[in-house]
């Protein structure tokens, strides 16, 4: 097994942590970043996309990190992270869609223009704009986890969990006005030692 990416990309970051909570060791080959470009000619024969992460298993080559980490899971048969049953599946994957949409949207020109510091997201009024939207989607998280149990879908760990730390993380370490979230910090305290989450997680990467 074999997964195309840098430690950098919180998308790769999904897959690894993943990886470590089913003991899975893929070998990691750096594209993207100040490494090979995700441009080249090798990489796109690979992925078309352009974007890392890749997974290769066998004769498979998968790509989107959620999809990546549902195929991990089911491929390990850990129900407990993904479950069977259609409803409790969807719930998980409900959340996973969400951070992937909504959440992903509304950082970009908050995270583009503060961390990356990219040129094309200067403008401080849209930045603003993003920021506000990502409080008010973190607030909304804040006001599921008050209810929801320990986890994102209740008493049990899953997929969903580790997709939405790292957004979260994310969220903590953007240079930014926040408002305190005591079920998130909670709940990201109660994930602190499950495997993975200081190397892939919380490891001073956002």
């Amino acid at each position: 097994m074999k997964l195309l990416g840098q430690q950098n990309s919180i998308n790769v970051r999904k897959v690894l942590w993943t990886c470590a909570e089913l003991k899975l060791t893929p070998e990691l080959e750096d594209w993207g970043g100040l490494t090979r470009e995700t441009c080249d000619r090798d990489f796109l024969a690979i992925n078309p996309k352009g974007l890392v992460p890749v997974l290769i298993d066998d004769d498979l080559v998968l790509t989107e990190s959620n999809t990546i980490c549902r195929y991990l899971a089911t491929r390990e048969r850990r129900t407990d992270f993904l479950p069977d049953a259609p409803k409790q599946r969807a719930i998980v994957e409900a959340w996973m869609d969400w951070q992937a949409t909504d959440l992903n949207t509304i950082w970009r020109e908050a995270f583009m223009g503060k961390v990356r510091q990219h040129p094309e997201f200067e403008d401080a009024d849209r930045q603003l704009q993003s920021v506000h939207g990502w409080n008010a989607a973190m607030s909304s998280l804040n006001m599921h986890l008050m209810g929801s149990g320990p986890y994102v879908c209740g008493d049990t760990f899953t997929l969903a969990d580790i997709v939405l730390a790292l957004s979260t993380n994310r969220w903590e370490l953007t240079p930014m006005d926040r408002p305190a979230l005591p079920a998130v910090a909670s709940w990201m305290n109660r994930l602190a030692s499950r495997p993975g989450f200081k190397e892939y997680c919380q490891n001073g990467i956002p």
